[in-house]
């Protein structure tokens, strides 16, 4: 009878995990990996709505170097990049 509230307790935590962190957790892992895997030429689009062509990368100072469609180069910080858009 006093396991019922422990129980309680323990079946919300999975519920909580499964709902909420593992998902989390997954997409952590996807951006991360696609965040890792860019190069020179991908269009991408940032956090902030930017869209742009990157130019170059910079591995030590983890940012990126991206054209606008008027060639106007910004550099931006590898996190900043949401998506990768796929080159039609």
């Amino acid at each position: 009878m006093e396991y019922t509230g422990l129980l309680s307790i323990v079946f919300m935590f999975v519920i909580f995990y499964f709902i909420l962190i593992r998902p989390q957790q997954k997409r952590q892992k996807k951006t991360a990996q696609m965040q890792s895997s860019l190069e020179k030429g991908n269009r991408i689009i940032t956090i902030g709505g930017f869209h742009g062509t990157i130019e170059a990368l910079d591995e030590e100072k983890n940012t990126v170097v991206l054209r606008a469609g008027d060639g106007t180069k910004l550099t931006y910080d590898r996190s900043a990049i949401r998506e990768v858009v796929d080159n039609d």
